[in-house]
């Protein structure tokens, strides 16, 4: 099975959905996730979760999102876009760009957006586009959003081409929607390109006819970024060869228990006593399953201290470091409780046959 996320590029026609069940086909896997809807008639960044990545579906759907849509000033239509039915349309000549700019310029921050009729929102167990579709309108309430920041990239009115940083649950639609509505004289979206979702980029997607290639090719590792990468502003750290089991049963672990990637072991390889007072009470961290060959330091076996093949150089004061990594398994992220002095399990990604396999063994490969 792969685990991992991919970045796609959704081009136009495709809906969030489609582009889901197009991967099964080409993976022949089903545990496949997108990560938040995109309209079918825009295009861009749609990260999606692949086997265990799964899990972090809901951490992506949250991330704030940086959009490029063109706003269309003096048309006004049911669907918010121009793909659907006109109801308003209104001579912009009386627009001029300092005007229009600092209306746009008004709805960074945070506002209460109304949600659009034509939405995968519920209502009373119905989504509103459905409703929608049967000719009915039904109350929706507020929701408050948050605009970071807008860009106006190009303007030759009646068309407003912008760039949008924006929470989750932020509608374009509704916004340019919104805009044209306190000009007095209505909009709507034209065109909508996602550029990024947290740390994927609109240069770094990949379309599915690419996804498809380098399947043909056995090359599909390549454009899979691992489920841990997700976390990489996190501190990292790695089990010690007694405590695997308590890992691998999602226990909580103490930092003695642990080895914190880039710490140097003391003379008598003890590694705790470095290891207090640089968690905050909160604080994330990825732990690790480390194999390998166990090394030492001043000659002296070093607890938890597998290098690659090969000794690592020595440090100035004749101490190994352990930032090197030879093989190792993703166990889950940890948070530290300052009141237990206890790193506890927030999400955990070493699956259950995974764990099964290691208890079998007797967790050889990391003794």
């Amino acid at each position: 099975m792969i685990n991992g996320i991919i970045n796609i590029y959704k081009e136009k026609g495709f809906t969030s959905h489609d582009v889901v069940a197009k991967l099964r086909g080409i993976t022949r896997q089903k545990k496949i996730g997108h990560t938040g809807t995109l309209d079918p008639d825009a295009e861009g960044v749609l990260p999606v979760c692949l086997g265990k990545a799964t899990k972090v579906c809901g951490v992506l759907t949250d991330k704030d999102k940086i959009y490029e849509t063109t706003l269309l000033l003096g048309v006004e239509t049911d669907t918010q876009d121009v793909s659907g039915r006109v109801v308003r349309e209104c001579d912009t000549i009386r627009l001029t760009k300092e005007m229009v700019e600092r209306c746009i310029w008004g709805y960074i921050g945070e506002y209460m957006q109304v949600p659009p009729m034509y939405s995968a929102l519920k209502v009373n167990g119905r989504k509103l586009y459905e409703l929608a579709r049967e000719g009915k309108e039904v109350e929706r309430k507020a929701r408050k959003v948050t605009v970071y920041d807008i860009r106006v990239l190009e303007m030759e009115l009646p068309r407003v081409r912008m760039e949008v940083h924006c929470s989750k649950g932020t509608y374009i639609r509704t916004l340019c929607h919104d805009i044209g509505t306190a000009l007095g004289c209505g909009g709507c979206m034209e065109s909508l390109l996602r550029t990024k979702v947290s740390q994927f980029t609109l240069a770094e997607s990949v379309c599915l006819s690419q996804v498809e290639e380098y399947q043909r090719q056995g090359r599909l590792w390549e454009l899979v970024l691992p489920v841990d990468e997700m976390f990489a502003s996190l501190k990292e750290a790695f089990v010690r060869p007694g405590y695997i089991s308590h890992a691998c049963n999602g226990n909580a672990l103490t930092t003695g228990q642990v080895v914190f990637a880039g710490s140097e072991p003391d003379v008598g390889g003890l590694f705790s006593e470095k290891s207090k007072g640089i968690l905050q009470d909160g604080e994330g961290v990825r732990i690790y399953l480390r194999s390998g060959e166990p090394r030492q330091a001043n000659g002296k076996p070093v607890d938890g201290a597998y290098l690659p093949n090969g000794d690592a150089p020595l440090s100035e004061d004749g101490m190994r470091t352990l930032e090197t990594v030879s093989g190792r398994v993703f166990v889950g992220i940890y948070r530290y409780d300052v009141k237990k002095g206890r790193l506890v399990l927030e999400n955990m990604f070493l699956d259950g046959e995974e764990a099964d396999k290691l208890r079998k063994n007797g967790y050889a490969m990391f003794k």
